[in-house]
């Protein structure tokens, strides 16, 4: 440092910092949204996965709010369930209808993606303000199965014949609800933000509020905690199940990927459990036993002891009353009296067993007082299992900010 101090002085220093560009002048990559990747399937599910088998010669627009804002933007493509590698022809990201701005890997603009794999874009120079709203436009020049992908996306992507990353109107001759190849969004955002995660299933991944809106409780959380430069990063999967895989890989296999590698997350909620319970003896489980509730607490406790060896606060939530959850839909059985004595025991080892850092009790928050195993009406979704838009505005509302930092 002597002989730094006898060649430069401080100023000349800090101006040559400045010069060589924001990465050296900051560095503070954040994730400021995420959609869990999930393989598709065929038949050995109930639900249609609602996208093409393949592409080819095509181009996707899919568009997203992030949570954090930050001078540059870095974009994750994965190709974590395909089988052949994921060709992207081209690439841009665009603040909603502004100016396309030029994704490169490597330095270049064409990307081979290894099955298994994902990609990270080199820094793209684009001022992203908090709660703004970018474009991603993939370019498929070829025939590409689409393998990976995020089932409930809650948003359109529109779909065009050819190369169209540069078009100035986004227009598409096919439109599907599901990410696809998409996985993260990050930005070099201001040095004192910070992420959480909130791993989930459907009722996170916003599964009955309404498509295009943003309206998934931790949207509505994220815009609380917007000013505090906290992203919220939304791990919900629908379907999503805490010991086994179910429309996605279990939380305990996909913790590391969804929680510990993304960076800047510094605490997690945890949400899971209902599928757990709720699936044995439906069309997704046909021949699955309830499982144990020491299963499932030991299921938490691995999880918990991941967070705390690599320094996260962890959050639990209780379950959700689901009394008459999907009744009338192709999935029956969902809710039985040995389903409920198991939640309310979950639910009951969850607030008592200082298991967790903090808890949240949505249990508590979203029962009808006069039937304590139903829904409130006014949350309801109206299948009896999913918050409707006014339900995750008041679970989010509800959630107090000091648990989730420890007031830090």
């Amino acid at each position: 440092m002597k002989a730094l101090h006898a060649r430069f002085s401080l100023p000349l220093i800090v101006t040559a910092l400045l010069a060589a560009g924001p990465a050296l002048a900051q560095d503070n990559w954040l994730t400021t949204w995420m959609a869990s990747p999930q393989p598709t399937w065929g038949h050995e599910l109930p639900l249609p996965t609602r996208i093409p088998e393949a592409l080819a010669d095509s181009t996707i627009h899919q568009k997203l709010r992030v949570s954090v804002g930050g001078s540059q933007v870095r974009v994750v493509v994965s190709n974590e369930y395909g089988k052949q590698p994921l060709l992207i022809g081209a690439a841009r990201v665009a603040a909603s209808e502004g100016a396309r701005q030029v994704l490169k890997f490597g330095g270049e603009e064409q990307v081979s993606i290894a099955p298994g794999e994902t990609r990270t874009s080199d820094p793209a120079a684009l001022v992203v303000p908090a709660l703004g709203d970018l474009v991603v436009s993939l370019y498929l020049p070829q025939r590409t199965p689409l393998a990976t992908f995020h089932w409930d996306g809650k948003q359109t992507a529109l779909i065009s014949p050819g190369n169209q990353v540069n078009a100035q109107r986004l227009e598409g001759k096919e439109q599907v609800e599901a990410r696809l190849f998409l996985s993260d969004i990050l930005v070099d955002a201001p040095l004192d933000s910070r992420a959480l995660v909130v791993l989930g299933d459907s009722i996170t991944d916003g599964n009955g509020s309404t498509l295009d809106s943003n309206r998934r409780w931790p949207d509505f959380l994220a815009q609380r905690l917007a000013a505090e430069k906290i992203a919220v990063l939304n791990g919900g999967i629908s379907g999503a199940r805490l010991l086994e895989d179910g429309m996605g890989a279990s939380a305990l296999a996909r913790f590391e990927r969804d929680v510990l590698g993304k960076p800047g997350v510094k605490s997690v909620v945890l949400m899971l459990g209902i599928n757990d319970i709720s699936w044995p003896g439906t069309a997704f489980a046909p021949n699955t036993p309830l499982p144990s509730l020491d299963k499932l607490i030991a299921g938490y406790r691995q999880l918990i002891d991941q967070a705390h060896r690599h320094n996260l606060r962890i959050i639990g939530t209780t379950l959700l009353p689901f009394e008459g959850a999907l009744q009338g839909s192709i999935i029956e059985h969902y809710h039985s009296a040995p389903k409920e004595q198991l939640r309310q025991a979950l639910n009951q080892w969850i607030r008592t067993s200082q298991a967790f850092d903090a808890v949240i009790d949505f249990d508590q928050m979203t029962r009808d007082p006069r039937h304590p195993t139903r829904l409130l009406p006014k949350i309801d979704s109206g299948d009896h299992l999913h918050p409707g838009d006014e339900g995750n505005r008041a679970m989010a509302e509800g959630v107090e900010l000091k648990v989730l930092f420890g007031g830090r």
